[in-house]
């Protein structure tokens, strides 16, 4: 095991991007911050810049505008760098799966590593999502 992939195990940076989303489950995403729900317990904090990220929490369905930032702020990640899709449009393109502008759910764009399915997700799903994709680090 890599000294970097045991150092996630125990302190997670964020990086959250809304890729078209409605906005609820970015609302769920920001819930996790309160002290009810105190992420930070788990180590995992929001960063505002994707160089200092390990993983990146996607929201929304990736419209033709959305797709190439997504596919350029992967690429500037360092690596490792986990993605996780968060509610049911980041996972599948849910409600928006016949929109004309919809190029297609997150995994067809970077690859994803969890699946935290929901429309919105409950803080609680968004965090258990979490913490599997950290205890998978071997």
């Amino acid at each position: 095991m890599g000294v970097k992939t045991q150092a996630l195990k125990k302190s997670i940076w964020v990086y959250h991007l809304n890729t078209g989303a409605c906005n609820n489950c970015d609302i769920e995403v920001l819930d996790c911050l309160t002290p009810r729900y105190d992420i930070e317990r788990f180590g995992m904090v929001l960063v505002g810049s994707i160089r200092h990220a390990d993983a990146i929490l996607v929201t929304g369905p990736v419209t033709r505008r959305s797709a190439p930032r997504l596919k350029a702020l992967w690429e500037q990640a360092p690596k490792p760098c986990f993605v996780i899709a968060v509610g049911s449009c980041a996972c599948s393109r849910g409600a928006f799966k016949t929109g004309y502008n919809i190029v297609g759910p997150v995994d067809a764009i970077v690859p994803v590593h969890a699946y935290i399915p929901g429309c919105p997700p409950k803080p609680e799903a968004i965090i258990d999502g979490v913490v599997k994709l950290l205890s998978t680090l071997k």
